[in-house]
């Protein structure tokens, strides 16, 4: 299933049904007076948050949702049968946006969460409504008004614990192969990448945190280089980065501390608020580092960087240093 995150649809609530005009008309029932009922409101349009979804593709093929109309009311005092609310399902994490002013309706963030999006119209009055003292026999009835009719912009942002973020290459395609039971694509090409993935990381009984990999990051992608900063939205939500940083030959550490530094200089460019996640710095593919290198290498990085945080040396590959390395992210989680 191809993954699509954006998406723009038309919804437009059911009308409310107009108020009647009607007077009892009983043989035996002299001047009956007023009998007209009132209409039934329009049915409004929801979004409902599914677990089972985890993408907007089916808007690209469904683009309009209309509520049903409210009925009109009948005589005797008969009012009009409401009308249906329309339910959309979406994926959770799914933020609705008024397209034209771009004003911020809401989001789903738990599944079977309903978001008001388009509120029907309220029902007519029919003219038995308005019978008094001194109107005996009105005349007057009200129409039923619009329903709200808007287009929308739905942008899906990915419910993850911790983001994995770096160069293309850097292995966290292959790194999240490793810790979870997600299959991305992996390849010795750039971009490998070309969406989301999430993965389910156990480390333990009812011991679990989500990773969510996103395309890598190029110098520029800040002002569109690459893939662009476009899918960085998914890991807004992430409590925290792994930042992988490939240390493997021809690498050293001048080339993987300007790597880290590039990686920073376009998160804090990117999303407003993004570059102030926790970041961890994890040191990926030691498997290709001669023995005995590997420590001092990163130990010299760090040095470089003046780095005070968290930072760990994995190979992805063959899944040293992994369980550490997630052992010590559920703990950070759980505290």
């Amino acid at each position: 299933m191809k993954f699509i995150d954006e998406a723009t649809i038309l919804v437009e609530a059911g009308k409310g049904g107009d108020g009647s005009l009607s007077f009892r008309r009983e043989k035996y029932v002299p001047r009956g007076g007023p009998d007209g009922g009132d209409g039934g409101d329009g049915g409004s349009v929801y979004l409902v948050g599914d677990e089972s979804l985890n993408t907007l593709v089916d808007f690209r093929y469904h683009r309009r949702f209309r509520a049903e109309r409210g009925g009109d009311g009948r005589g005797r005092t008969q009012s009009g049968r409401g009308g249906s609310d329309m339910a959309i399902r979406a994926p959770i994490g799914t933020i609705a946006f008024e397209a034209e002013s771009g004003e911020r309706l809401g989001e789903l963030l738990e599944a079977g969460e309903r978001l008001l999006v388009a509120r029907g119209g309220r029902r007519g009055l029919g003219n038995q409504r308005f019978k008094s003292s001194t109107n005996r026999a009105p005349r007057r009835t009200t129409p039923g008004t619009p329903g709200e009719q808007r287009r929308l912009r739905l942008e899906l942002r990915l419910l993850a614990d911790v983001g994995l973020v770096g160069r293309p290459n850097a292995g966290k395609s292959t790194f999240i192969r490793a810790v979870s039971a997600a299959r991305p694509k992996v390849a010795d090409y750039p971009f490998t990448t070309r969406h989301p993935n999430l993965g389910v990381v156990r480390v333990g009984v009812d011991r679990s945190f989500v990773v969510a990999d996103v395309p890598g990051l190029i110098e520029g992608a800040a002002g569109g280089a690459g893939l662009g900063v476009r899918f960085l939205r998914h890991l807004s939500r992430t409590r925290f980065h792994l930042h992988l940083v490939d240390i493997a030959p021809p690498a050293n550490a001048r080339s993987a501390a300007a790597d880290i530094r590039g990686i920073a200089a376009e998160l804090e460019g990117s999303i407003p608020g993004l570059a102030a996640t926790p970041r961890w710095l994890v040191f990926n593919k030691i498997d290709q580092v001669p023995e005995g290198q590997c420590g001092p290498l990163v130990e010299e990085v760090l040095a470089d960087l003046e780095w005070e945080g968290p930072s760990f040396s994995v190979s992805a590959l063959d899944g040293r240093g992994c369980e550490a390395l997630c052992l010590a992210l559920m703990a950070a989680l759980e505290a």
